[in-house]
């Protein structure tokens, strides 16, 4: 049988926080090689759950409520780009060794799929790589994923022998022929019965769903109409089958959407996906660390979601100044919207501890008084701000803006860091602090 070996990399980074993380995309191409006759093995280099891991003296990552916590991590050198930043960088993952260990120990594979995730986590794809090539330099390493398809140019420094350039789990086939692998059963990718692996984990706290791929609308900061340019919808009836067959089998009672756009259409989707929840009486709680647009909220759809099991609202507020908005995007058309939104969620039963909402900072040409403003109506609100540092993304309509405002080099991935506020001057760097205690101050009060 043919043999592939899966790879998800470390992350390298200031801060890292596993808030329902997981690649998807890779699972579900490991769900797709599955049904065409190929051995699939995952390598998932973030999993907290590596037994061999609490023999290294890491302190153990905290898992907190619905399956979200810390990763481990290593205290390691900052990039000698970043040298300015004067916070630990750190590894987060297993140890090199234990890496090592499992590669030798899985039977030799035909190939190895390693995916990318943030263009600025690249040091942790070139390191999986460079190990794997040391133990297995005439195996292929076909490399993919959304920091492939975003910098494919600067990917090419990574060491992969083929770079995949595709989102389409069909296409991968292709690929894998290029590399010389034979494919035992040409199948069509279906996701009405191919799931996500996540049966390759040796325990599952929660599950990834998507609805939808996509995302109609175009906002410039938004990467997803390069890297899935149509928008195509999974029928509510396997949505809820795919639910039903995870809590069933496996136990599972956490989901977290990763859609885009998931209110969309909302009548003829995601509240009959609801209904049919309800209906079954399924013990679950769901998420939505994607944010969900505030214009798809309404009565009938607030007290589904509470009755289904909602727990984690995050709304994609981004900010009041509806000028800004103008050139951003088209989710908010007047600040009546998010109040009525917010109302409807508490008039269903949600708290406020239940509802966030997003806050962009660090947009180019963005005032330090807008995010002030911003932050103090949500608190009005009885919301929780988060602030969602912005980093700049090749393929965006704000790419361009963004290299002309920037002090860093934006051709180096490193420079995309969201922490690092590159399209912010160091006047207003100096003043992130206090709008991260401002909106920390509210959450507290409001709990």
């Amino acid at each position: 049988m043919q043999r592939l070996i899966l790879v998800n990399p470390w992350i390298y980074d200031f801060a890292a926080y596993d808030l329902w993380a997981k690649p998807l995309g890779l699972l579900y191409i490991a769900g797709y090689l599955r049904k065409c006759g190929f051995d699939v093995n995952l390598i998932d280099c973030l999993d907290v759950y590596e037994p061999e891991m609490e023999n290294t003296g890491l302190k153990k990552p905290k898992r907190r409520a619905y399956g979200t916590g810390k990763f481990y991590k290593q205290m390691i050198e900052t990039p000698s780009k970043l040298k300015a930043i004067k916070r630990p960088y750190s590894r987060y993952g297993m140890t090199f060794e234990i890496f090592e260990k499992k590669l030798r120990s899985l039977p030799k594979p035909s190939a190895f799929l390693v995916t990318s995730v943030m263009t600025y986590w690249y040091p942790g794809v070139k390191e999986a790589i460079r190990i794997i090539k040391k133990i297995y330099p005439d195996i292929p390493v076909l490399l993919g994923g959304i920091y492939v398809r975003l910098c494919f140019e600067h990917a090419k420094t990574c060491g992969a022998d083929i770079l995949v350039d595709s989102s389409d789990p069909e296409e991968i086939l292709g690929y894998l022929e290029k590399a010389g692998i034979s494919i035992p059963e040409k199948k069509r990718f279906d996701p009405s019965c191919i799931y996500p692996a996540f049966d390759l984990y040796r325990r599952i706290d929660y599950v990834c769903i998507m609805t939808s791929r996509g995302c109609p609308y175009r906002c410039s900061y938004c990467a997803s109409p390069f890297l899935n340019p149509k928008f195509c919808r999974r029928s509510p009836e396997d949505v809820f089958n795919e639910i039903l067959f995870w809590h069933k089998r496996y136990g599972i009672r956490d989901f977290a959407f990763y859609d885009d756009a998931l209110l969309l259409s909302a009548d003829s989707y995601i509240k009959p996906l609801l209904e049919m929840i309800i209906k079954e009486g399924l013990n679950v709680r769901f998420h939505t660390p994607n944010a969900i647009h505030i214009k798809g909220i309404d009565r009938e759809l607030s007290e589904l979601m509470y009755k289904a099991g909602f727990k984690t609202i995050r709304l994609g507020l981004e900010t009041i100044d509806m000028d800004l908005h103008k050139r951003l995007d088209r989710k908010l058309s007047s600040i009546e919207e998010f109040e009525k939104a917010v109302n409807f969620l508490f008039k269903a039963g949600f708290r406020s501890n239940q509802i966030g909402a997003y806050i962009l900072v660090g947009l180019p040409g963005q005032e330090i008084s807008s995010v002030v403003r911003t932050i103090e109506f949500v608190g009005r609100m009885k919301v929780f701000p988060f602030l969602a540092e912005y980093s700049p993304i090749p393929h965006t309509a704000l790419w361009d803006e963004a290299v002309r405002c920037s002090e860093f080099d934006l051709s180096e991935p490193l420079f995309h860091n969201n922490i690092l506020l590159p399209c912010w001057d160091e006047e207003k760097r100096k003043e992130y602090p206090k709008l991260k205690k401002m909106a920390l101050e509210i959450r507290k009060d409001l709990w």
